[in-house]
């Protein structure tokens, strides 16, 4: 770490920056000429990790307001006096804890500020918060679109971002809001729902594979069985063309032979049975055209995809299931698991991707983080023709409200307000897009008013009562 004095400010910015998993968990130090016109180092670790430390407190000789801002990789300051040089931080328990003490040794008005950085400053900013020091996360988009250059120029260095950091913090030192354990909380959710996006996607690429394999062995199985999928993640058309994995498994023998086979694989996969269900897979599976013929190639072909894919969707089960119970621990859940068209898994994702609503100052801030805010393109009196969405902020939220919309379509519920706006969109002629962007865009606006009036009663309720003598 780098400290500078002046006589009414000081200004010190520090960071960690990544060069690849190949440097272990180690974050090591280098240091560069050290002047008091201009100081930096460089600290590289792990993985990228912004942070400011930032302190606030009165100069002792006078009423001036002094400023310490610690970013984490360069460190940079003019005119001033060094009055520590840059240490060594090794990313574990041990030098994280005298990295606390030492900025504790600052003052009791020091603030640390850093990016959101998924697996990179969770340890960072735990550990600091345990040794009592304010911590607050900043969402890179904000750091990004906050520009201090004041310059035409594009630059980009460490430099740069560390003073960018810094100055953001400096200018929000009220706004600022404070990393609770509740914070670690919902980085967990948004893991899980992140990784449920990412199971989902290989699911779906694993269904279409043995859609097509059967298709050449069993046309249309797949659509001969509407059972929905059971909370373990069994499908009944999968579970069945493991055993019966070609058309003349059934084919093959009689009627009766099948049904009495077909009885004893429903009660040994805990299936409901129907002698007329098994009577029409009898009939369906006669007169077929196939590619593939009935050897134990194909057969290892079909049952290992119906394998892959059951295993997946057990494993997207169970995913999900903690996905919900993660979500439920937050106090926003109730709230948004009513509103209309939001199942567990849809509650739990949106929460997940839009984190604490507390963090969102006005209504258009969560649209546009979002991006299902139009584009704003006027100047002068010249006032822009495209209103497209800015497609800015999360594409995993905009996927989660467009799943939301397909299931107001779907069910066209008259009373609902999202339904109203959506479908007079839609009216009009709007483009697909277009309406269910728009409709996106109502549903935050009322998600928004009703979380934030959720969390204002839990902030009141919070807050100790007053007695009166």
């Amino acid at each position: 770490m780098s400290f500078f004095n002046k006589q009414n400010r000081m200004r010190v910015f520090l960071e960690y920056f990544g060069i690849g998993a190949a440097m272990t968990n180690a974050m090591k130090v280098k240091s560069f000429e050290i002047s008091p016109e201009k100081a930096y180092h460089l600290i590289k670790g792990d993985g990228i990790l912004a942070a400011a430390i930032v302190q606030v407190c009165m100069d002792r000789i006078g009423d001036q307001q002094q400023f310490l801002v610690l970013r984490a990789g360069i460190s940079l300051h003019h005119m001033g006096e060094v009055v520590q040089t840059p240490i060594d931080v090794m990313h574990n328990a041990v030098s994280l804890e005298r990295l606390a003490y030492q900025i504790l040794a600052l003052g009791e008005d020091t603030r640390v500020v850093m990016e959101a950085t998924g697996r990179y400053h969770e340890p960072v900013a735990r550990e600091l918060h345990n040794h009592g020091i304010f911590v607050s996360v900043i969402n890179p988009i904000a750091i990004h679109g906050y520009c201090t250059s004041g310059t035409v120029r594009k630059v980009k260095n460490d430099r740069k971002d560390a003073l960018k950091i810094a100055r953001f913090a400096l200018d929000r030192w009220t706004e600022l809001r404070e990393y609770t354990p509740m914070d670690a909380l919902r980085q967990q959710l948004k893991i899980f729902s992140r990784q449920y996006n990412l199971y989902m996607k290989s699911c779906v690429a694993l269904q279409s594979n043995l859609i097509s394999l059967t298709d050449k062995v069993f046309p249309g199985v797949n659509e001969l069985f509407k059972s929905p999928q059971r909370a373990d993640g069994h499908e009944k058309w999968v579970d069945f063309v493991t055993t019966f994995w070609h058309c003349e498994c059934i084919s093959m023998v009689s009627e009766n032979a099948f049904t009495n086979r077909y009885q004893k694989w429903c009660k040994r996969m805990g299936y409901n049975f129907s002698a007329a269900k098994a009577s029409d897979l009898y009939f369906e599976s006669l007169g077929h055209i196939v590619t593939l013929p009935k050897n134990n190639n194909t057969k290892l072909l079909i049952q290992t995809a119906a394998k892959e894919l059951t295993a997946m969707n057990e494993l997207i089960a169970v995913v999900r299931g903690e996905m919900t119970r993660l979500a439920k621990e937050l106090p926003e859940y109730e709230t948004v698991h009513a509103m209309y068209g939001v199942g567990d898994t849809t509650a739990a994702q949106l929460i997940a991707e839009i984190g604490d609503i507390r963090n969102f100052p006005r209504r258009s801030s969560l649209v546009g983080f979002a991006g299902v805010d139009p584009a704003v393109d006027d100047s002068g009196k010249n006032v822009g023709n495209s209103k497209a969405a800015t497609k800015r902020g999360s594409p995993h939220l905009r996927k989660t409200l467009f799943q939301i919309m397909t299931i107001y379509l779907r069910l066209a519920p008259q009373d609902e307000p999202v339904y109203q706006f959506l479908n007079k969109k839609r009216s009009e002629g709007k483009p697909y897009y277009v309406y269910m962007t728009a409709g996106s865009n109502k549903f935050l606006r009322i998600y928004y008013a009703r979380v934030k009036e959720c969390m204002a009663k839990l902030d009141e309720s919070a807050k100790p009562s007053e007695t009166i003598e």
